[in-house]
């Protein structure tokens, strides 16, 4: 597969396709940046390994090259055929392609027996980061991911609290895994060149991973959709069945009632939810 930007131009050419920036198709072209994301993926061979946007298949080539099972989603039908002529050929028994939407198949349709132990490892589009990550954290868990994307995305999965980057996905996410260090990676190392950085984020779950059910989910975002107001008052207007449980619980992890949500870390909001599901 292509790893040069000429390579990578010449065979977008030869299929007559010009990448779509909407679908946020920025083309890997640098060898290291694959080796590297198998290498904190810890792909080995008989692994169950998810990829999402395989694109022209650069990744998804060393990853079965590697031993691994794929299962892969890609919404863009020219480089679906792409991928169904070349690899689908070539490796019949290990690459499952789907063609559709990530959000609605986060796992590319991997059975679910198989998700515990899986990875995911996927240059992920920026537009659809948020709503996948949703997705994935909704559901069975894999077990690491290796995950390609814009610096400020993954400046939001990883953000302590406290900072303006902190959120709702940083806490459904940090509730699940333990981020991991990971690799910036420059604009160069993609065809077309992106007008930002980005990083390979490196996720691990976590022993007792927490997940959020969609109401508890929808409770937390309403808490950051005023990211000015304190927590009292977003209390009493939002969730005001549980106001004085949980003032209680936010005072007992030394919260007073006038910080706002984005202070509150990880573990208390945890807390908070467990006790809806407690009273509920």
């Amino acid at each position: 597969m292509a790893l040069t930007p000429t390579g990578t131009r010449e065979l977008l050419a030869r299929l007559g396709h010009s990448p779509k920036r909407f679908l946020g198709q920025n083309f890997l072209v640098d060898g290291n940046i694959v080796r590297k994301s198998l290498e904190l993926a810890q792909v080995a061979a008989g692994d169950a390994v998810a990829e999402v946007g395989p694109g022209l298949g650069t990744l998804t080539e060393a990853l079965l090259e590697a031993g691994a099972e794929v299962w892969a989603v890609e919404l863009d039908r020219t480089l679906h055929a792409h991928l169904e002529e070349g690899l689908s050929t070539r490796y019949p028994t290990t690459f499952h392609l789907v063609e559709g939407d990530a959000v609605e198949l986060p796992l590319a349709g991997m059975p679910p027996d198989r998700v515990a132990a899986s990875k995911v490892v996927a240059n992920l589009p920026y537009a659809i980061s948020t709503p996948w990550m949703d997705a994935v954290l909704s559901g069975d868990l894999p077990s690491r991911l290796v995950l390609m994307l814009q610096k400020e995305a993954a400046d939001r999965y990883a953000a302590a609290p406290g900072g303006g980057n902190f959120g709702a996905i940083s806490i459904f996410l940090q509730a699940a895994y333990d981020v991991a260090p990971g690799h910036k990676v420059s604009p160069a190392c993609f065809h077309p060149r992106p007008d930002v950085d980005s990083a390979l984020m490196h996720l691990v779950r976590k022993p007792a991973p927490f997940i959020f059910s969609a109401g508890e989910k929808a409770i937390v975002r309403r808490c950051f959709q005023q990211r000015r107001k304190q927590i009292g008052a977003i209390i009493r207007d939002q969730i005001p069945d549980h106001e004085a449980q949980w003032r209680e619980l936010l005072q007992a992890d030394g919260f007073l009632s006038t910080v706002r949500a984005e202070t509150i870390p990880v573990a208390t909001w945890i807390k908070l939810v467990t006790a809806n599901r407690r009273s509920t």
